[in-house]
This record gives structure tokens, C-alpha cells and sequence, in this order.
């Protein structure tokens, strides 16, 4: 039978500690209604009020959807869920004894799954009823389940297939999880290979003598993997925790595998534990904070320079066992074949651990999954790296790496020698191909994607776009829909990407019937161009800064006013003027996790491309009144405001509460699609009304109550709100007339020392100046 999407209504999660109440608060931000059960209600508690507190909600008031009750009295409060997740202590008795309790209440079809990532599915079924081993998963959620995007999903020869499908539906469209199935072995994917890295980082940076500040360097941006690099991974998850988890798949694993080479606790770690060293958590494990946090630091560079800067940071010396200022080694930027080929202290180290590392997960392959993809979609989904292990195989070139691998007497994995010149990843026919193990051999085949999914690397592979320019790009994605795509630094709105916005208003009629903008960055976009903006004020170009500002307010206005639906599909960073273009389309499709915002008064600026008027009539729009309106608007300008989730947007009025917040970004622009064909149909473009504006003396007052606590540059800003937002309280003001207010303003403003401090400041520090 097949799947047809039906919502989980209700769902219980059993164990309220970090992965438990974590699982339980992001269902609930999802809309779900979540029973958390621990040994008694009050730890069940505990552990909402802990997520509550972390972060763990997407909004606060979500917690209201748990109810947390005792597993030893309240068992019963299962009994109509759709899914029960198990996230109790690593025991299999004590596991085994819970299934066998939720057996006795659950209803018939509710899936069960545990989120253990040690014990195996068919050890944990070996004694279940038939009925209960085909519902029964494994969902391995990763640390913090609210962010983290990566499930992996293990299934076993007595599950049903009906409760796979209903399970990967669930977790991917509504919990918005990249599902990755694994097999049913030991550590599954991501913490099979990563706790080996970490594993053979740590031992090899002790064995070649390599101080933690650069094996970090070394295991961070050059391979694009976290800042934390390896010993900074060590005290984030805990040097009490590491071993143990090293140790655990060392049991589980047969004596030939690479990671028993390893030791789980060398005596470095044993002699850090005995002084009470853990890492991040107990104020030191190899780094810490230097008690007056005014050391100075040596820096030596990569061949040998070195220099001084200010460092409130200490590194705990394995050498010497004593605290230490802390070093900033240098790396010339390279790639990594080069670095792993040079004859340096780094590129020993690299080649030491890497080598290794990619070889362990290439002969992994088919044992803990059936295709180079998944795995390389766990590591950059579950450890961030930004290219997993087969893709850095290629990088690096997959018949060198096989070729030094056997100079330095490495095995080399039968995958690996297949791949030869090659490699692992290919196109063919507008699709990426991947090298797949075939029976004895490897046969090629497109790397699969998920059904309605619009990827841009896809559309790239496939075909080439309407047109495009150094700016943007706009795509034919189907159902006579065009994706208008930012392709500058950032997505930054500079000259050249107006022009090509205003291209793209001219040239959708021809093509389409309405129109998707989004993109595959991290960034939807910073906003407008700062740089350029700073350079025009400090060469006093007044013609140029207001040419600028009055293309972004026509550009916004005719984007606003466009004969077809414009459907903005933000996954990521919106701020400022990216902020200001969503405020000015049809409606919005915005990823949960984008942060959204008015940032201007951040650099001594004010929205200048009609986002105080928009933003102003969104609040209209929802039902405030003038004065409330021009009071939200008001604080919320000043202030810089940031929504940092869809939903904090939606009770911002950042979007409409018609808008959708869209749970799995990978779905997004697809979403946007089916939601701009949908309008299309009889689409006329609103025509923007006029708004009341409070007396002026409403806000002045609320800027007098905050004169004490603003900087005399925001006092100066304030002032300027006063008047844009000011009337009085009975005539209709245009949107166009509130504009050229902020337009004024601006121009006076932009000039201004203490603006051009502030611009310069955040783009030397990404941080505000308050001056």
C-alpha cells in the first residue's frame, strides 16, 4: 500500500535528556503534538524547560505542545500516537523492556523507532512480536535535532516497507530531515567515519608531534571543514565523552578494522581527565580562556614568520602538560592536493590523517551504505564538511590518491581502484553520475533525486538558463515558471544586479507565467552593496549614492507591481535590502531556519528601498492599528530587527501569516513553484493602499523614554523615524510619499561620519559599532 502523505498528528518520545526532549521540542515546532515520558513527569519537565531555554523551540510558546508526564504511571498516553521514538540510556536490556512495554499500548500501525547510534536494529528486535519488528526503524536524529539536518534512517529485513515510506514522508516533508538510509552496522554512516577522523586526528597529531593549534588549521578551512577543526571538536563534544565513543565501536567492530589502530583514550587524555579537563564544558579541556584574557600570542606562519596579536585564549601543551598562550598558525591558502603533497609539518599531518580517513570510508562502501552519495550527503549533512569523503577523493584525484596510498603501503579499497581517472563523480545525459559497487566491479548512474525537488546544481547539469549575466541568471523550472537567481558576492544587490532585476521583469511575460526568486546559497541576500555605498560617501558622490538609492526604490516598486505573480523562496540569510525585496513581492515561501530582517540602523542607515513603507503596511495588513503600526515599526527599525526563524518573521509581520514557512529547505523552491502556478490564475497585482500615520507626538515620546539608553547615532536615527513615521492621524499617507521621506533622510545620513564608521566597522568586523 502506498503512502499518501497523511500527518502525523501525535507523537511520543520516550527519555527527556539532551537527544530526547530535543526530538520532542523540534516535533512540536513542526506542529505536532508531542507526550515526552521520563522516569517521573518532573525530569520530563526538566527537559522541555532546558530546550526551551537552549533554543531547542523555534519559537517559545511551541513548548505548550508537549505534555510531559512518568513512563512508570502514564505509559497509557501512547496509545493513539502516530509514532513513539525511544531515546533512553545506551542498554539493550533496558531498551528490549521499553518495546516490549510500548507494545502492549500502541495502536496498530504506530511506527517505533529508537535513536540509539550504537546498538543494531536486529538486536534490538530479536525478541519483539512480528507486529511490532515490522513498525519498528531506527531514526538516528543528530545533536541539536532542531538544526541539525541529517536522519539516517536504518531499516531491517522484518520491517515493513509501508512504515519506511510513511516514516521518510513524515521526517522529510514535515520535520524537514535529509533522510539517508544506512545499513544495519555499527556507528551507521556520519559517526562511523567521523569518529574515526577524530579518532586517528587526535593519534596521529601525538604520534608526528603536531601542536593543536595546527593540526586545527590544518583539519579546518583547507579541507572546508568546521572552524573547530580536531582538538576544537575534542573539547566541543566533551574529552570525557570522546573515548567512550571510540571505545563503543571498537567493541562492536571486528579486531581488522582501521579504527582499532587507534587508542580510544591515549594517556594524554586519561592525564587531562585526572586534572578535570573535559573541553568546552568544564572551562578547559585543550583550549581555554587565559585568566585576565589580555595574553599576547605568538603567531608563526606556515614557513616560519611570525607576528603578535592580541588572544585571551590558552592551549593546554600535550608536551609540556602546561597551559600556554595560544598560537594562530598561518597556511598560505592552497588546495588540498597541494597541501597534502607538501613537505611540511601540515602536509604530513594531513596526508597522516586523511589518507586514512578516505581510504576507511572507501572500503566502507557497500558495508555501511549502497552508494558513495549517501555517504558524502552524511558528512557534510551530519560533521559540515563542505565536501564529504568520495567528493575530496576527487579533488585530490582518485587514481594519485590510490597510487600514493600504495607508495605509502596503504591498502588500497577495491571502490577506490575502480574509480581510477575518472574518479567518482561524472555527468552524463544534464546529470551527475556516481560510482556505484556493481558485484565484483562499478557501474555509473545518475546520483538520485528526491521527487519534487528543484536543485540549481541539477538545472546547471540539465540546460542552460534564459539568459544570464555577471549578476543573476533566470531558469526555466517548469510548469511556465522562471526562477530569477542572485549570482553576485553575498547576493548583494549592487547596480548590476538591479539591472538584472529589471531584465527579469521585462522578460518573464515572454517566457513564463510567474516567477520564483531564490537561490542555493547560504545567503538569500546581505542586502545592498556596502562597499560600493561606503566608497561613493567617502568620495562625496551625492549624484552616484542617490542614482543608487532611486534605481533600488523603481527596481522594488515595478517588482511590486508586476503583471505576474513574483513568489520570493528565502532559504537562508534575508537582511536589509534581501529583506526589502521579500517585503515587495506577491507572497513569500521562506525556510524555517532563514533569519529575516531590517538591519540598516545596524550601519547607521535606514531602509532605503521602501521597506519601512511595506513593512509599515504588513502591520496595517494584520490588523494593528496606526499607532501601534508606526510603534512596532518604529522599535523594530531602530533596533535592527532580526527574526531568526519563519515563524518569528510571521509574528513580526516580516511575512504575511498567509506566507509558508517551509520545513525542509532542500523543498523550497519547489514549494514556490506550485504556490506561483497556483496564483497565476486570475493574478492581478495589488494595488498598495495608503496608511494613517500616528500624531508625531507618539513617537517622540517613546524616543524621549529611550534617549538614556541609545547611542548618539541611533538618537540621530530616531530622530529621522520620528518624522517619516509621524502625521496626522487622519489623512492617508502613500506608500510613495512615506519612501521619499526615508529617501531624504538617507541622503542626508549617508554623509555623515558616524554612518561611514559604522559601515566600515562591519565590513572590517561583520559586527555593529555603537557610536
Amino acid at each position: 500500500m502506498s503512502y499518501k502523505g497523511d500527518k502525523f498528528r501525535k507523537c511520543g518520545v520516550i527519555g527527556a535528556g539532551t537527544m530526547g526532549a530535543g526530538i520532542a521540542a523540534h516535533m512540536a515546532s513542526c506542529g505536532v503534538d508531542v507526550v515526552l515520558l521520563d522516569l517521573d513527569a518532573q525530569l520530563a519537565a526538566e527537559g522541555v524547560a532546558r530546550q526551551v531555554k537552549s533554543g531547542g523551540f523555534m519559537m517559545p510558546e511551541f513548548a505548550a505542545r508537549v505534555t510531559t508526564a512518568s513512563i512508570r504511571t502514564d505509559l497509557g498516553l501512547l496509545q493513539d500516537c502516530d509514532w513513539i521514538v525511544e531515546a533512553v540510556a545506551e542498554r539493550i536490556d533496558i531498551k528490549r523492556d521499553l518495546f516490549a512495554q510500548i507494545d502492549t499500548v500502541r495502536r496498530a500501525g504506530c511506527i517505533v523507532s529508537s535513536n540509539t547510534s550504537t546498538i543494531p536494529l536486529a538486536e534490538l528486535v530479536a525478541n519483539a512480536s512480528l507486529e511490532l519488528a515490522g513498525d519498528m526503524l531506527i531514526t538516528h536524529f543528530f545533536n541539536p535535532p532542531r538544526h541539525m539536518r541529517l536522519l539516517e534512517l536504518v531499516s531491517g529485513p522484518r520491517t515493513k516497507h509501508e512504515t519506511v515510506e510513511r516514516a521518510t514522508h513524515f521526517m522529510d516533508h514535515v520535520l524537514g530531515k535529509t533522510i539517508v538510509p544506512c545499513k544495519d552496522t555499527p556507528g551507521f554512516i556520519a559517526n562511523r567515519i567521523g569518529c574515526y577522523w577524530l579518532a586517528a586526528g587526535l593519534g596521529e597529531a601525538l604520534k608526528l608531534g603536531i601542536s593543536p593549534e595546527l593540526a586545527d588549521a590544518v583539519m579546518g578551512r583547507p579541507f572546508g571543514f568546521p572552524s573547530t577543526g580536531m582538538f576544537g571538536l575534542w573539547d566541543l563534544i566533551g574529552i570525557d565523552l570522546m573515548p567512550g565513543l571510540i571505545r563503543s565501536l571498537q567493541h562492536a567492530l571486528p579486531a581488522g578494522d582501521a579504527v582499532q589502530a587507534y587508542e580510544a583514550a591515549p594517556e594524554l587524555v586519561a592525564a587531562m581527565l585526572a586534572q578535570g579537563l573535559k573541553g568546552r564544558k568544564s572551562g578547559g579541556g585543550f583550549y581555554r580562556q587565559s585568566a585576565d584574557r589580555r595574553v599576547k600570542v605568538n603567531c608563526p606562519g606556515f614557513c616560519g614568520d611570525s607576528k603578535t596579536r592580541g588572544n585571551s585564549k590558552e592551549t593546554f601543551d600535550p608536551t609540556t602538560r602546561r597551559w600556554r598562550p595560544r598560537e594562530s598558525p598561518v597556511l598560505p591558502r592552497m588546495d588540498v592536493a597541494k597541501l597534502i603533497a607538501s613537505d611540511t609539518p601540515a602536509g604530513r599531518y594531513a596526508w597522516a590523517v586523511m589518507s586514512r580517513t578516505l581510504a576507511y570510508a572507501a572500503a566502507l562502501v557497500p558495508e555501511i551504505a549502497d552508494r558513495p552519495d549517501q555517504v558524502d550527503t552524511a558528512m557534510r549533512l551530519g560533521y559540515a564538511w563542505r565536501a564529504g569523503p568520495f567528493e575530496l577523493i576527487d579533488q585530490l584525484g582518485a587514481a594519485a590518491f590510490a597510487t600514493r596510498l600504495a607508495l605509502d603501503g596503504q591498502a588500497v579499497p577495491t571502490l577506490l581502484a575502480a574509480a581510477g581517472e575518472g574518479g567518482f563523480y561524472g555527468q552524463a545525459g544534464g546529470q551527475r553520475t556516481v560510482l556505484v559497487p556493481a558485484g565484483a566491479g562499478a557501474v555509473r548512474e545518475p546520483v538520485a533525486q528526491p521527487a519534487a525537488v528543484i536543485a540549481l546544481p541539477a538545472l546547471r547539469l540539465a540546460g542552460q538558463p534564459v539568459f544570464t549575466t555577471d549578476a543573476a541568471s533566470l531558469w526555466d523550472i517548469g510548469e511556465g515558471v522562471g526562477l530569477f537567481e542572485f549570482c553576485t558576492p553575498m547576493n548583494v544587490f549592487t547596480p548590476a544586479l538591479l539591472n538584472s532585476l529589471r531584465r527579469v521583469l521585462v522578460e518573464t511575460p515572454r517566457h513564463f507565467r510567474a516567477l520564483v526568486a531564490g537561490n542555493d546559497g547560504r545567503v538569500f541576500s546581505a542586502g545592498a552593496d556596502l562597499k560600493g555605498m561606503l566608497a561613493m560617501s567617502e568620495k562625496n558622490d551625492k549624484a552616484g549614492l542617490a542614482r543608487f538609492l532611486a534605481d533600488g526604490v523603481d527596481s522594488f516598486n515595478a517588482l511590486a507591481a508586476a503583471p505576474f505573480p513574483v513568489v520570493g523562496a528565502a532559504g537562508a540569510l534575508a537582511l536589509g535590502g534581501g529583506c526589502e525585496f521579500l517585503l515587495h513581492v506577491s507572497a513569500d515561501a521562506l525556510h524555517t531556519e532563514a533569519s529575516i530582517g531590517l538591519v540598516e540602523s545596524r550601519v547607521g542607515l535606514l531602509p532605503g528601498w521602501g521597506g519601512v513603507a511595506r513593512w509599515l503596511l504588513r502591520h496595517h495588513e494584520a490588523g494593528l492599528s496606526p499607532e501601534e503600526a508606526a510603534k512596532q515599526v518604529f522599535a523594530g527599525v531602530l533596533r535592527g530587527v532580526v527574526a531568526p526563524c519563519g515563524f518569528a518573521a510571521q509574528a513580526q509581520n516580516l511575512i504575511r501569516q498567509t506566507d509558508r514557512v517551509v520545513m525542509n529547505v532542500d523543498r523550497l523552491i519547489a514549494t514556490a513553484r506550485d504556490w506561483a502556478v497556483d496564483l497565476a490564475a486570475g493574478f492581478t497585482p495589488a494595488v498598495p493602499p495608503s496608511v494613517v500615520l500616528p500624531h508625531r507626538t507618539v513617537l517622540a515620546e517613546i524616543l524621549a523614554q529611550q534617549q538614556d539608553s541609545l547611542s548618539p547615532h541611533d538618537r540621530v536615527l530616531g530622530a529621522g523615524l520620528v518624522e517619516i513615521l509621524s502625521g496626522d492621524a487622519e489623512t492617508s499617507v502613500s506608500l510613495a510619499e512615506i519612501t521619499d521621506r526615508v529617501t531624504m533622510y538617507f541622503l542626508e545620513i549617508v554623509f555623515t561620519d558616524l554612518t561611514r564608521a559604522r559601515i566600515a566597522h562591519m565590513l572590517e568586523t561583520g559586527k555593529p559599532l555603537k557610536n
